[in-house]
């Protein structure tokens, strides 16, 4: 295997699996955070709080990745 071609797969590997992770957990987030609403819709303020906040961590988690696939594919 050349070693263009190693490359190539590493940066979809990292792309597709470091992004799949946080795709999951705001799917998650987004799943409990309109349970615990509908259980109690009293609580909405917090609740949207928090979830925006985790929300956020999450997306820095795979703007990471992006950013790790784009080092990748640039190096010769």
């Amino acid at each position: 295997m050349e070693p263009e071609v190693m490359k190539m797969l590493a940066v979809g590997l990292v792309g597709s699996l470091g992004l799949l992770g946080p795709a999951l957990g705001i799917g998650l987030i987004g799943y409990s955070a309109m349970q615990a609403l509908g259980r109690n819709p009293e609580a909405s303020g917090p609740i949207m709080t928090n979830m925006i906040l985790v929300t956020a961590f999450c997306e820095a988690i795979g703007i990471y990745a992006l950013i790790i696939a784009i080092i990748l594919a640039m190096i010769v």
